[in-house]
């Protein structure tokens, strides 16, 4: 599926014409493809901006002001991490990816992902549980939850999570799926990104016909 229409990254926000204010100063690129590496909290940024193959398709202070339109407080947000380091929670992904003419579509792992119509699909976003540890070796009792994206670039699918030192192939669709069905059979969820005007013409797109009600 091709890229998506979209707003001009940071079009909506002045800040963000700031380069520096989206506290991904760690970027690369391997053989073409953009790579945002992890930065305090900020693994819902990252995953946004690997997802579009775009620097600064969004920054910080969008997703901080997206926050504060989804519940009017700046204290104690409940979709952000209380000391500002990023850790947004779903709704400010998807509001996000609304704002780029995508929607996400969560996807119920107790099926099996070949149903999926990959061709109608622009792209995945994975949510996994994250340990929390003090420094590198006491694991403390409790968890987070990491955002990472997935995406298919020159014919094969690449992991984009900001927490690997560089993009991993996962290959062809087959390969592809059956890392999805490995990673379902845990507590990961999955989000579909997906065209909103495609989906608006046909609601289960993303299906397989045959998968289809």
């Amino acid at each position: 599926m091709e890229s998506p229409s979209a707003r001009t990254p940071g079009s909506s926000l002045g800040d963000c014409e700031n380069k520096s204010s989206n506290g991904n100063g760690n970027t690369s690129r391997m053989q073409g493809i953009y790579h945002e590496r992890q930065t305090r909290h900020l693994c819902g940024l990252h995953a946004l901006n690997n997802l579009f193959q775009t620097p600064d398709m969004f920054c910080k202070t969008e997703l901080d002001d997206y926050c504060t339109t989804l519940t009017p407080r700046n204290w104690l947000n409940p979709h952000r991490s209380w000391i500002g380091w990023g850790n947004y929670d779903v709704n400010v992904i998807m509001y996000a990816l609304q704002q780029r003419n995508c929607e996400a579509v969560w996807f119920d792992r107790r099926r099996d992902p070949h149903c999926l119509n990959l061709s109608a699909i622009f792209g995945f976003i994975l949510n996994v549980p994250a340990q929390m540890s003090l420094g590198y070796y006491i694991p403390l009792p409790f968890q987070m939850r990491h955002w990472l994206a997935l995406r298919r670039i020159n014919g094969s699918y690449y992991n984009l999570d900001s927490k690997l030192r560089e993009p991993k192939c996962l290959g062809s669709e087959e390969k592809f799926l059956e890392f999805l069905a490995s990673h379902l059979q845990t507590d990961h969820e999955l989000f579909l990104v997906l065209n909103e005007e495609d989906e608006e013409k046909n609601p289960q797109r993303w299906l397989l016909p045959q998968f289809r009600d």
